[in-house]
């Protein structure tokens, strides 16, 4: 059984920092490629960052590149994503995924294992 389960979300004011966390269990965590999306009140779920399995090769969503970074650290099974600058419009449950590939990628169908999610609320 895989899981995979998010922590570090809350509630921090504008231009504030946060830092995601997302440990995977049950399996061989290294192997494949992560992302995390995010889903705010009333709108679909949403791309944020995708890395590779290796951590070589990473995307972002336009409207976090160069606020967000995804970074991994496969001996410790983790994966993270580290968020500066946030704005009100980042306010949303932010959701760790797994996927059954190597490489990263933005497609929410590529993605097989899901956290509960943890929420992020960026005041104003």
């Amino acid at each position: 059984q895989v899981q995979v389960v998010e922590s570090g979300g809350g509630l921090v004011q504008v231009g504030g920092s946060l830092r995601l966390s997302c440990a995977a269990s049950g399996r061989t965590f290294s192997g494949y490629a992560m992302g995390w999306f995010r889903q705010a009140p009333g709108k679909e779920r949403e791309f944020v960052a995708a890395i590779s399995w290796s951590g070589g090769a990473t995307y972002y969503a336009d409207s976090v590149k160069g606020r967000f970074t995804i970074s991994r650290d496969n001996a410790k099974n983790t994966v993270y994503l580290q968020m500066n600058s946030l704005k009100p419009e980042d306010t949303a449950v932010y959701y760790c995924a797994g996927s059954s590939v190597t490489y990263a990628t933005r497609n929410m169908g590529g993605y097989d294992y899901w956290g509960q999610g943890t929420q992020v609320t960026v005041s104003s």
